[in-house]
């Protein structure tokens, strides 16, 4: 490994094999140990037994709750993170700022304050929830709030994934092409599409990530109902942890379903945008 700053003068953080080490242990107690004791955990469970834990009905249906849920509201971030950041980034308006600011309010929110908010908001008793019952839906207590609950806290990654790509992106490529007879269409598709497509990826990627593993905000609006087929797998591992009997092996197996699950899907994000960013390179 090439040393940073060798033979270009001083560094302004001096010492390579400190800082190198400094990562190291930071890396090794806060991810690499915690994920080995979840690995410890679930292996003290016998194969036939691992097996036959994740196969169950309900785990396996919050398996597909989460995950399909989370794709859902990870989509929806994506359409309109790209409406978001581009009504911040390409206009001049009062109380932008404030807006800006507002976009990282489910960064700072506890997690669980939002859930009850939402709760409150979407249920029979709350404003939008009586709207809604109003044409026949039910938001509370069904997958449609555990969507909503999942944008809410996912929304941020998306936006500020694109926004210092779309400051960057020079308005003059777009007036070239409107200038050439190109559509707006076109233009978005042919020109800012392929510019924000790697960021938008990265998005997409750390929101579904972040839906599919999320406990506060979707705790309370789910409902976590079995019959209705509400329960999250996030539910299923503190149940087991929390039970009278506490399942440490069970909980850390179903966590580590969960893991392999988010890691293959952030491989597969980035081994695409890494592909689109070679492309727009080039």
């Amino acid at each position: 490994m090439k040393k940073a700053g060798k033979g270009k003068g001083k560094v302004v953080i001096p010492g390579f094999g400190m800082t190198m080490g400094i990562t190291v242990s930071m890396l090794s107690l806060l991810i690499l140990i915690p994920l080995a004791s979840v690995m410890a955990y679930s292996f003290k469970m016998s194969l036939p037994e691992f097996a036959e834990l994740v196969t169950r009905p309900n785990i396996v249906q919050a398996f597909i709750t989460s995950i399909l849920c989370a794709f859902i509201a990870a989509v929806i971030n994506s359409v309109f993170g790209v409406i978001i950041a581009w009504v911040l980034v390409r206009y001049e308006f009062f109380g932008k700022r404030l807006i800006d600011g507002m976009i990282e309010l489910p960064f700072a929110l506890p997690t669980a304050v939002a859930g009850i908010t939402l709760t409150k908001m979407y249920s029979d008793n709350g404003f939008l929830g009586k709207a809604f019952e109003r044409i026949g839906i039910e938001v509370a207590y069904t997958k449609i709030g555990i969507v909503i609950a999942m944008v809410f806290i996912g929304i941020p990654f998306v936006v500020r994934a694109i926004q210092p790509v779309l400051e960057k992106l020079p308005r003059s490529c777009e007036e070239a092409g409107l200038m050439l007879g190109a559509s707006r269409s076109v233009v978005f598709r042919k020109i800012i599409f392929p510019e924000i497509m790697p960021p938008l990826l990265t998005g997409f990627g750390l929101a579904l990530a972040r839906g599919i593993g999320e406990y506060g905000s979707v705790i309370y609006i789910s409902g976590n109902s079995e019959k209705n087929k509400t329960q999250v797998v996030s539910y299923i591992i503190m149940q087991k942890l929390n039970s009278g009997n506490v399942d440490y092996e069970g909980a850390a197996a179903i966590a580590l379903i969960l893991l392999i699950i988010s890691f293959v899907m952030l491989f597969v994000i980035n081994v695409i945008q890494h592909v689109a960013s070679k492309r727009t390179s080039a």
